[in-house]
């Protein structure tokens, strides 16, 4: 839990104050944490947004996994990626501004990680010269796929950066998908991508989606789309503290011992963006394995800290 707070305070304070302004005093105070507990994590506060970007790729690793891409032809398991990207940078506005933004003001450890996240996503678009044997694929190189990221990556940080008031970048995925296809499969399929509907989203996640650009993106319990209990607290805990934890692991922490019961409550957390199961699951004879989503964190820390509020005011 003392790692979730330093980390959402350190989302907070670099959204507000910029990195270059966002000291670790300003962290450890948003977190209630002592700069001991902050150094005992943390070697330095460029660490720290490390990790910030590192959970949040994490997650976006997760919800890949959860959507069952394997076996896709790449132009399918791009389209499905890509979704991944964006529907998380618009349910978290706060946390694309720090990953997308400010990090380019980070250190060189932060700068040489970026770079290396942009190679790999690189790597997953070259491989659409091998998608066919008749296209002018053949004449792309591994600069051309450098290029298309440099691009799109370039795109949303336009749109995340703008003052003006924004648009959900899911929109994006038409025109992106296009600008990444040209290429590969030429024109024909990239006036296809522009005229594909996007996948209608759940009406949980619209309703959440729709508070989180209502501007009041500081308080993660604003618009959770159900009652959160002690229980549910626990388990969101649970979750925090043990990164990858089963059904049962989660329900004894939370006391809940009815298998069907945690079941049904770690199903409705997953559901509105609370958790994501990144195990395969009871249909492969392996444990579910879950983790928190960045506002599931945020929401872990909140909660945390009502805790703690009500410990001090007894």
């Amino acid at each position: 839990m003392q790692r979730a707070r330093l980390l959402a305070a350190a989302v907070a304070s670099i959204a507000e104050l910029g990195y270059a302004h966002a000291s670790v005093a300003h962290i450890t105070a948003r977190a209630r944490v002592s700069r001991r507990t902050f150094y005992d994590l943390f070697e330095s506060r460029e660490e720290c947004l490390l990790a910030v970007l590192e959970d949040a790729v994490e997650q976006v690793r997760g919800e890949i996994a959860a959507a069952d891409l394997t076996g896709l032809a790449w132009r399918e398991r791009v389209r499905g990626g890509l979704l991944v990207i964006l529907s998380l940078l618009d349910r978290e506005p706060v946390l694309a501004r720090v990953c997308v933004v400010s990090a380019l003001q980070g250190g060189p450890r932060v700068l040489a990680w970026r770079e290396n996240l942009l190679a790999g996503l690189a790597r997953i678009l070259d491989e659409g010269r091998g998608e066919h044997s008749r296209s002018r694929s053949r004449e792309c190189t591994v600069l051309t796929a450098e290029g298309l990221v440099g691009a799109a990556f370039a795109i949303v940080y336009a749109r995340l950066s703008s003052n003006k008031r924004r648009v959900p970048l899911r929109g994006l995925l038409g025109e992106l998908m296009s600008l990444i296809v040209l290429p590969y499969l030429g024109p024909a399929a990239a006036r296809a991508e522009q005229r594909r509907p996007l996948p209608r989203l759940p009406r949980v996640e619209r309703a959440a989606l729709q508070d989180s650009w209502g501007g009041d993106v500081e308080d993660p319990l604003r618009g959770v789309p159900m009652r959160l209990t002690y229980r549910t607290a626990r388990v969101l805990q649970a979750a925090s503290e043990h990164p990858g934890a089963s059904n049962r692991h989660i329900g004894e922490h939370a006391e809940i011992y009815d298998q069907g019961q945690i079941s049904k409550l770690l199903g409705r957390l997953e559901r509105i963006g609370l958790l994501v199961n990144t195990g395969v699951g009871h249909s492969k004879g392996e444990p579910n394995a879950w983790r928190l989503t960045g506002l599931g964190e945020r929401i872990a820390q909140q909660l945390a800290l009502s805790t703690d509020d009500r410990k001090d005011a007894s």
